[in-house]
């Protein structure tokens, strides 16, 4: 194994009303609000996360996009991952609230691209996605400060950028996952940051690798990120207690109805997120640390890593092994499991915000 290169490590915002204390049992006090949400950024933040997931919903939790714009300037100096669904809002002005919201956290903006359907709208998966690419392609440019003269089938546009730029004065990176044909193709062509969810280490080294491949079939390579959920103890015994604690009032009937809420319950990610649970052992774990039972409740990243620090820490370096040098986790409660993470892993984890890096 050579050197490991720094790793961006990101928390999650859960702005899409997931967060519990066990799973299936709603707490007002844990539901996704301005305060909630601003107290679990601010929370990593000070705890030194390089990064932070704002995910975006519409039935579920508060708008991405308004929130980013409100946390931006309470914030000192973790960037903002901001989830942004393509179709959903005019493109050209789309660029200019990113510029905007980019200025505001001085520069430190990324993007985590979001392909499902619109709310209230259905879209076969391969159009969905050069929708997807499109909007990837337009908004780069725009976001670049270059004019347009686009004609696709979902954009067609003749325009010169806004005044308003991102501070670099270049588009902000574009986190993207998915796993379908499509969907990788579409990263391939246009993605900086090629995001996956829980698997086994095995697994996740064979996607990048055909990751890689297929960006190089369109002469560009991509970095390769991780979302993951974390429980992190002191004892082994005691972060396996916090996981059956975490789902022991959880029935199948309640899991499928919060599993459906989400708006890509019908992707070939979530398809895999399945195929791993069902094959996990009975106490849920598909290979040491790495456990299914989260998605028994959840639409996207159903597992998480469980364990003492050592054996968290292993596990994040066992994926970076594979590739892997970005990594997005959550754990619940997101406030609890944020200092708990940052207590007993994230010191012993050389990490850094992946645009200090080399640019790809």
């Amino acid at each position: 194994m050579s050197e490991r290169s720094p790793v961006e490590v990101s928390w999650f915002g859960a702005l899409c009303d997931d967060d519990y204390e066990l799973l299936g049992v709603p707490d007002p006090d844990l539901a996704s609000s301005w305060p909630h949400c601003r107290d679990i950024v601010q929370a990593a933040d000070r705890n030194g996360f390089d990064n932070v997931l704002l995910p975006s919903g519409y039935e579920l939790g508060i708008d991405s996009t308004a929130f980013a714009a409100a946390i931006a300037s309470h914030v000192e100096r973790i960037q903002l991952l901001l989830a942004v669904r393509m179709g959903e809002m005019w493109l050209p002005q789309l660029a200019r609230q990113l510029a905007t919201i980019d200025q505001i956290v001085g520069g430190r903006l990324t993007i985590n691209i979001i392909s499902s359907d619109m709310p209230g709208q259905q879209l076969d998966s391969d159009p969905r996605y050069r929708r997807t690419l499109e909007w990837m392609q337009v908004l780069r440019l725009l976001l670049n400060g270059e004019s347009v003269d686009f004609h696709g089938d979902f954009v067609d546009l003749t325009l010169d950028p806004p005044r308003a730029r991102p501070v670099s004065g270049r588009c902000p990176d574009f986190y993207f996952g998915g796993f379908s044909p499509a969907a990788k193709d579409t990263a391939a062509q246009a993605a900086d940051v090629f995001l996956t969810w829980p698997d086994t280490v095995a697994a996740v080294g064979e996607t990048v690798d055909e990751m890689r491949t297929r960006a190089a079939a369109y002469d560009r390579t991509m970095r390769y990120g991780l979302r993951a959920h974390v429980i992190v103890r002191e004892t082994e015994d005691e972060a396996r207690g916090a996981a059956s604690r975490l789902v022991s009032q959880l029935d199948d009937d309640t899991g499928e109805r919060i599993r459906q809420k989400s708006l890509d319950t019908a992707s070939a990610g979530v398809a895999r997120q399945s195929e791993l649970r069902e094959s996990a052992a009975d106490d849920g774990f598909v290979e040491a640390n790495l456990w299914t039972g989260v998605g028994r409740a959840r639409s996207g990243a159903g597992a998480a890593i469980v364990g003492d620090p050592d054996q968290v820490l292993a596990k994040l370096h066992a994926y970076q092994d594979v590739g892997i040098e970005a990594f997005i986790l959550s754990g619940y409660t997101h406030l609890a499991e944020c200092d708990l993470f940052a207590r007993y892993v994230l010191p012993n984890l050389d990490h850094a915000p992946l645009k200090t890096l080399a640019p790809i």
